[in-house]
């Protein structure tokens, strides 16, 4: 009995806890059945093809590998460079080391499935340290119901790690910020600065734009704060710019330049700004305003499966945090990525508006306090309910909002959710179908072995190549097909490998090339 009742105790203080650890664990099942059934466990974008090669060198601690001998354009990789006799990604080390840590660990679909059920809990903390429980419960579960949360969550992009970190450094910053907390802890300031540094070793253009609502916060705080906040501020700035500050050693150790971005290696034109050589054809005001116009019109439809209404809560969010102005910097995170983001010339939409991605809380948050306003209720415990009638009326209201609120999400599970998943299986023609003919006994017998593609397009190339490792020692090693010479130049610089020409159209059919042909 003693058992029973002090675990009744514990539920009763830690109900909405428990409640936002199993929508947690939610995420994380849901992520990796998405990542099994969706995407197979395997990268198709070219992003991901990148990723998942540089995490393979990331997991044995190294930046680069030698380039591929004979012809390395034969061996292409996706956004991955040869520069000087080296071969190295494109992209910033933050997300290819966590990813090799689960390469490591045997499990590279774990990443993001953990970071999106860490994802989740931390906006329940949003909401709970920013109003009430209930409403960070509510904007947690309002987070598992959004496609635009699991097209990404079940991927191996980088996006997922960066909205913990995102979600994590606005958490720590609310922390520090309270008023009504007269001394903070002395670690959290450089807890929050670290954070927000390892944003930007992930993801460099995004820290930025998470960073600014906190930058103007900040200045209002140095200027009007009190000395704790001020010297919060402080800390979190020097520590942010320190860790930040490795991208650039980075840059220096890969380019020899520490100002000299990789990305421009692969394109010179894939700058961030505004004019000639920003952008193929050089980026304008009317080109930021297309992509930003096209990529928030994707992202009404994927951000919860309500297509045009999806954001039917958020002016009534807005509403009623119009004086809560904590909650401000926060709330601002998505806003703030899309006005910077329209100085990049690419946009993005397969998985949603996924630049802006790292501010998906700041909607989840915003339309839960849109949700309980217009049920009648208050968003911090204690306070009256405004408007809210008492009894029977302020009932009724509360149900029709959620029973509205249901009947949404009940739309999204049967209509959005799942055909929007499927167009997603099988993207770019990348599927395990493609790697089977190669698992078999007979084509195993073939190894090792250079197999020249023969194919007009990259995809059916790229397909292949989670069977090769970075530093071609594997059973099987794959030439995307470029002609009689280059060909050549790889068969000579392979000697002691068997050469096969390969059609991905007819994929058991291992044409073996005698020495010669």
């Amino acid at each position: 009995m003693a058992f029973l009742r002090a675990a009744k105790r514990f539920l009763s203080r830690y109900r909405w806890e428990a409640v936002a650890l199993v929508l947690s664990v939610l995420a994380v099942a849901g992520s990796l059945w998405v990542s099994a059934h969706i995407y197979e466990r395997l990268p198709h974008l070219e992003d991901e093809i990148a990723y998942w090669w540089q995490a393979e060198v990331a997991s044995r601690g190294q930046l680069t590998v030698p380039s591929p001998p004979g012809d390395p354009q034969s061996f292409l990789v996706p956004f991955v460079v040869d520069r000087h006799g080296r071969r190295f990604g494109k992209y910033p080390l933050g997300w290819p080391v966590v990813l090799g840590l689960a390469m490591r660990l045997g499990c590279a679909a774990c990443a993001n499935a953990l970071l999106a059920g860490l994802a989740v809990w931390l906006t329940f903390r949003l909401g709970e340290a920013l109003w009430r429980p209930e409403v960070g419960v509510l904007a947690a579960a309002l987070t598992l119901t959004s496609p635009f949360f699991w097209l990404n969550s079940g991927s191996l992009l980088s996006h997922p790690l960066g909205l913990v970190l995102s979600a994590a450094f606005a958490l720590f910053w609310l922390r520090l910020m309270r008023e009504d907390r007269p001394r903070a802890p002395g670690f959290l300031p450089w807890l929050a600065g670290a954070t927000l540094g390892a944003l930007a070793l992930a993801r460099p253009w995004t820290a930025v734009g998470v960073a600014l609502p906190f930058a103007f916060h900040g200045l209002w705080l140095l200027w009007r704060g009190a000395p704790r906040q001020r010297k919060a501020v402080l800390a979190v700035g020097a520590m942010a710019a320190g860790v930040a500050s490795l991208h650039f050693v980075w840059q220096w150790a890969l380019t020899g330049n520490p100002l000299r971005n990789p990305y421009t290696l692969w394109w010179p034109y894939d700058k961030i700004g505004f004019g000639p050589g920003h952008g193929r054809y050089g980026h304008t005001l009317h080109l930021a305003w297309i992509n930003t116009r096209f990529s928030l019109q994707v992202g009404m439809g994927d951000l919860f499966g309500w297509g045009r209404v999806s954001w039917l809560f958020l002016p009534f969010g807005l509403w009623a945090v119009r004086r809560k102005t904590l909650s401000w910097p926060v709330l601002a995170v998505f806003p703030a990525l899309v006005l910077v983001y329209m100085a990049y010339w690419v946009g993005a939409w397969l998985f949603g508006p996924r630049y802006y991605y790292e501010g998906l809380y700041s909607l989840t948050l915003l339309t839960a306090a849109g949700v309980f306003w217009l049920a009648g209720w208050p968003l911090r415990r204690g306070k009256a309910a405004g408007r809210a009638r008492p009894g029977r009326a302020a009932f009724l209201r509360g149900a029709v909002v959620m029973g509205l609120l249901a009947l949404l999400v009940t739309a999204n599970a049967r209509w959005y959710l799942p055909p929007r998943l499927q167009m997603m299986h099988g993207l770019y023609g990348i599927s395990r179908e493609r790697l089977a003919p190669f698992l078999t006994p007979e084509a195993q017998a073939l190894t090792p072995a250079v197999v020249l593609v023969h194919t007009a397009r990259w995809m059916p190339y790229g397909a292949l190549l989670t069977l090769e490792d970075p530093w071609l020692t594997t059973p099987f090693i794959f030439v995307w097909s470029r002609g009689p010479r280059a060909d050549a130049r790889v068969r000579a610089a392979f000697p002691h490998r068997r050469v096969i020409r390969y059609d991905p159209r007819r994929p058991y059919d291992f044409v073996l090339i005698v020495p010669s042909d």
